[in-house]
């Protein structure tokens, strides 16, 4: 595969599960300031701090009140991470690869696109945004199910699920790590019924509310950890990302597990292993910010080096030969 076609696949996908989990973020926050009233404004500039934007939002738009945010995340042409930004990204990737995408995954996505732009155009349907947040939620759902059903299962789709996998793994480490920093308003908090409905509030932006409950039950900081950082089988925790893309990425280069001949493979390897093997209450003990701000880095690493291995250009390495032409 054309390490082009490679790169314009994997960012698609990326792009569109950015989309996803900016609206997830977004629509959590809603219930949040329905479910505590009092916390007005201040519970909407750590949305901006998770999409890693803050410095871009505060220098365009100063106060990160409720209309400010919701501008900036959902229809501002110039965030490159706004809804809008990503979903227009992911089409043009996917414009440049039609060949090798399904005709359904095509037209799906072209819909999408039109929707959010059809949306930022009529400004009244961000004054209550959740209908739309809902439709950009289950329009990334369709996407990805018709990826599955309607694309061979080679090295394109592996590039999409790795793509897709890095991508979440990435968003909910920033959930959990801005949830533990920056949303909680004081210590006096922990503990409390509001502490409670902020890790719940986490828990939905992952949808994993039910399928946390179904296996610990009661809601506890120790317990939203655990299941989003350390669980293997849920499909949003990053364990279970990180090891998704590592078989995607073994796929694609065709290295047996368990050995690596590329740098990002090592790397992943070296993630999926430590989470295999690390305990929660080490984790909590250590330092939670720390701990989630090294494993971001180790996947930027990651993410690095599949850009270098894949899909950067490399120019020959040496001298080259000088080629004499005869002349009659």
């Amino acid at each position: 595969m054309l390490s082009r076609v490679a790169d314009s696949v994997y960012w698609m996908s990326r792009y569109v599960e950015r989309a996803e989990n900016v609206a997830r973020f977004i629509e959590v926050n809603f219930q949040l300031t329905l479910d505590a009233p009092s916390i007005g404004d201040q519970q909407w500039a750590p949305l901006v701090n998770t999409s890693g934007d803050h410095e871009d939002f505060a220098k365009r738009y100063g106060s990160p009140n409720q209309e400010n945010v919701l501008r900036f995340l959902t229809t501002d042409p110039q965030n490159s991470n706004s809804i809008l930004s990503c979903l227009r990204s992911a089409r043009e990737n996917a414009r440049t690869v039609r060949e090798i995408i399904s005709s359904e995954m095509w037209l799906h996505l072209n819909k999408f696109y039109l929707m959010m732009n059809y949306a930022a155009a009529k400004s009244k349907k961000l004054e209550t945004p959740q209908e739309v947040l809902a439709e950009v939620r289950l329009a990334s759902h369709l996407f990805m199910g018709i990826t599955d059903a309607t694309m061979t299962h080679g090295e394109a789709w592996h590039f999409c699920r790795m793509g897709r996998m890095l991508e979440r793994a990435d968003k909910t480490s920033r959930i959990l790590d801005v949830k533990y920093y920056i949303i909680l308003r004081s210590t006096e908090d922990v503990g409390t019924a509001f502490d409670d409905i902020q890790w719940a509030a986490v828990l939905r932006s992952a949808s994993a509310f039910e399928m946390y409950r179904k296996r610990f039950g009661r809601i506890s900081p120790r317990g939203v950890v655990e299941f989003l950082l350390l669980d293997r089988d849920f499909p949003r925790a990053i364990h279970f990302c990180l090891l998704r893309a590592r078989d995607s990425l073994h796929a694609i280069s065709g290295t047996p597990l368990g050995t690596f001949r590329y740098p990002p493979e090592k790397l992943l390897g070296q993630l999926c292993s430590d989470l295999s093997y690390a305990a929660v209450d080490e984790i909590i003990t250590y330092g939670l910010h720390e701990y989630v701000d090294e494993l971001q880095s180790k996947m930027n690493q990651a993410g690095s080096g599949i850009h270098e291995t894949f899909f950067a250009f490399k120019t020959p390495s040496g001298p080259r030969k000088s080629v004499q032409v005869q002349t009659q």
